[in-house]
């Protein structure tokens, strides 16, 4: 049994794919006569599963037509990802911390497996995690709790010796609802939705200097 463990989400928390994805979705969208600014990605798109997303915006199509359109979309991203990924400012640092200190790490993501066997191979990540929980393999996904219990249940991790990292409001609720300490990712919403949504610490990027002693205070039970 792993004693700790560090839980990820990857959009927007390993690298900041989000202009690919809102690429991807503009793209599609317009076939079904939706328009799809920024401020619709944020706050109907990103973070959601994409069966949430098509209930959303495309209740004028028949849902027959839903798994279609989301596998047009998750095509047209992973053709777009190709060289084009980087991960978040001091991840790899963070990752090797936890690696040293015999952390568990997973991943836990709304994305469809082959997104995240393609962005963790671009990466260069396809190695690093123990666990990769696909929740649109599970019952439910983000914001309920059940991936990150999942991930919590596979480390065999205390939930009290974990700690989750999230850009999105409704992983930070699904993190934050299966009591685990969250850690915000303010690369796709602000601090304060981060907050509000149950993140204990909001930063820009793993290079933040209060990040490292914060997750050192969360593991050691302080």
């Amino acid at each position: 049994m792993l004693s700790e463990g560090l839980i990820f989400d990857l959009d927007g928390t390993l690298t900041n794919s989000d202009p690919l994805h809102f690429a991807a979705y503009t793209g599609i969208a317009k076939r079904y006569g939706v328009i799809i600014d920024e401020r619709c990605f944020r706050d109907r798109i990103s973070g959601r599963t994409n069966a949430g997303i098509c209930q959303d915006l495309f209740a004028h199509v028949d849902p027959a037509e839903y798994q279609k359109i989301a596998d047009e979309k998750e095509a047209l991203f992973r053709h777009l990802l190709a060289g084009r990924l980087r991960p978040i400012a001091g991840l790899g640092a963070l990752l090797a911390w936890g690696e040293q200190h015999g952390c568990g790490l997973a991943v836990v993501s709304n994305a469809p497996r082959l997104n995240i066997v393609a962005m963790l191979a671009e990466l260069k990540l396809d190695k690093q995690f123990h666990e990769i929980v696909v929740a649109s393999e599970l019952a439910r996904g983000k914001p309920d709790p059940l991936p990150y219990r999942t991930a919590l249940d596979r480390l065999r991790v205390p939930v009290e010796r974990a700690v989750a990292f999230e850009d999105a409001v409704p992983g930070v609720q699904s993190a934050s609802r299966a009591g685990i300490v969250t850690v915000g990712l303010s690369t796709t919403f602000g601090a304060a939705d981060l907050k509000r949504a149950g993140a204990m610490l909001v930063v820009g990027d793993y290079c933040a200097p209060a990040l490292l002693e914060f997750v050192r205070s969360v593991l050691d039970g302080r």
